[in-house]
């Protein structure tokens, strides 16, 4: 008979040692901030690819909002499921499937060759981020020792995760500019093949708890948010009429009510709904649902607007968005050194109406406007209401929470950020379309009127119209889709002020949950 295999207390042993004397934590943590990089990175670094992918691809402007939705839908309906898997099968076993299977579909949306291939494999993407990101969070707390070692890898971590869309942005612009856009996904196969490696070296297993999965809450939500995304992005062009639109809702509401009802009746539910119980807590993840469908927007058309309007190459567009992460960073350090003084609540409120003053100020973008004059301003004044956001946001969710429920907590409102901005994105998208049509409907005769023959069979055979008219017609849609923005933000700002209700004696009741 076979001996029988060692309990994980005593497989843990030789590791504590380790880690006792502070040998291998460096690479360990290395491991794991290089795991979250490249899943938050690879948001921001795929929007600065967006022009080119839909030239090549073939993609409309509406139907290219898809390719960050197939991303951000999965990673956020699937995010609380690979937290649950890695406390159920063990960390270190699911955050390197998570991180293979992320680089699996990296290669695999790289070498795409048309639109469905690339929605494809940015799902299952998004799939491997669900399973990889959560996991690497969780291998903190198994890995470093609790006290000041762990909160300096807790820091490199939160680094790291608002870092990675500043360096996405540029590293995005540079891979394609210098190559193409397909690299934007290729380089994460030889960093995701080396976190793989190097993980069973420097990082132990966790002990497995036991639990089982909610896979009809993980995937009735997910598929609910699909459905209730891909309606918003049909009616953009097909009219609130159309029956594909409306059957696209219909059986939204009735996935989302099934997800309701089994959230209820599990035992471990995904999703704890007694978490929205909280007054603070469910306007916490309210702001966050809004002021996520504000950002994603408000990055994927600024995209479009500096390279196609401006004419920005994708390095010069990297570089134009890296002011946002350096006024993100003061914002939030201002919020973080006032916040025992003056509680979070003052900046909630000041945050969401920063932010819904530098969009009001984008809705006045035009076909004239200039990085400069026009663009760099208000996104700088949006960024520093997002830096104050960031932190009073992150210590609400976690006000009143037992210990055993953090992660919980902190997920759920990871997922929120990620299904509100994919939601927000698809209304963008389609007060984009709508108002992107009723200019087009001014554009054309203009253009008719003015057009030489051989232009005017140009365009009957392709249907697009020159840079001139075109311009007008995508800023005509994108400042609308600003002022769409600009409500989300102002919601957020009434949700702060009427709901949230926390003092700044409350502050020591916040951090130390219950």
């Amino acid at each position: 008979m076979s001996n029988p295999e060692p309990t994980p207390q005593a497989r843990a042993i030789p590791q504590r040692k380790e880690q006792r004397d502070g040998r291998g934590n460096g690479m360990a943590l290395l491991v794991i901030a290089s795991c979250q990089l490249m899943v938050v990175l690879d948001i921001t670094i795929v929007n600065i690819a967006l022009p080119e992918i839909q030239r090549a691809l073939g993609f409309s402007t509406t139907g290219l909002s898809w390719v960050v939705n197939a991303y951000t839908l999965t990673f956020g309906g699937l995010l609380l499921l690979g937290g649950r898997m890695g406390d159920i099968l063990g960390r270190r076993r699911v955050f390197v499937f998570g991180v293979l299977l992320f680089v699996l579909a990296s290669l695999l949306g790289g070498m795409s060759q048309n639109s469905w291939q690339l929605l494809a494999a940015r799902a299952l993407q998004g799939v491997g981020g669900a399973i990889a990101s959560p996991t690497a969070l969780a291998l903190i707390s198994t890995t470093f020792r609790e006290g000041p070692e762990r909160n300096r890898a807790f820091g490199v971590f939160a680094a790291v995760s608002a870092g990675g869309g500043a360096i996405g942005l540029l590293a995005g612009g540079m891979l394609v500019e210098w190559l193409n856009w397909r690299w934007v996904l290729f380089v994460n196969v030889p960093i995701g093949l080396l976190i793989a490696l190097a993980t069973p070296r420097w990082i132990r297993e966790s002990e497995r708890h036991p639990g089982h999965f909610d896979l009809a809450g993980a995937l009735t939500s997910t598929a609910g948010m699909v459905l209730l995304v891909y309606g918003f992005i049909r009616a953009s062009q097909h009219g609130w009429r159309d029956p594909y639109t409306l059957a696209a809702f219909g059986a939204a509401v009735v996935f989302l009510l099934v997800f309701v009802a089994v959230e209820r009746r599990s035992r471990q539910p995904i999703t704890p709904l007694h978490m929205f119980a909280d007054r603070n807590r469910a306007g916490t993840y309210g702001m966050m649902l809004s002021l996520a469908a504000a950002i994603f927007g408000m990055f994927f058309f600024l995209t479009l607007f500096v390279q196609n309007v401006l004419d920005f190459s994708p390095l010069q567009a990297g570089l134009a968005f890296l002011p946002v992460s350096a006024v993100i960073a003061v914002g939030a350090g201002l919020a973080s050194r006032l916040l025992p003084r003056f509680g979070p609540k003052p900046f909630m409120v000041t945050g969401a109406v920063l932010a819904a003053a530098g969009l009001a100020w984008l809705t006045q973008t035009d076909v004239h406007s200039t990085y400069a004059g026009s663009i760099l301003g208000p996104i700088l004044v949006y960024s520093l209401g997002m830096g104050m956001e960031f932190v009073s946001l992150t210590l609400m969710a976690l006000s009143n929470v037992a210990t055993p429920e953090t992660g919980a907590a902190s997920g759920l409102l990871n997922a929120t950020q990620q299904v509100g901005g994919s939601l927000g994105l698809s209304i963008l998208v389609t007060v984009f379309g709508t108002a992107g049509n009723h200019e087009a409907e001014k554009q054309i005769p203009a253009f008719l009127a003015e057009a030489t023959p051989a232009e005017r069979l140009r365009f009957q055979r392709t249907g697009q119209l020159p840079d001139p008219w075109a311009d007008e017609i995508l800023t005509s849609g994108i400042s609308a889709a600003f002022v769409m923005a600009a409500v989300f933000t102002v919601i957020a700002a009434v949700t702060a002020l009427l709901v949230i209700q926390v003092r700044p004696s409350d502050l020591e009741r916040l951090k130390g949950g219950s």
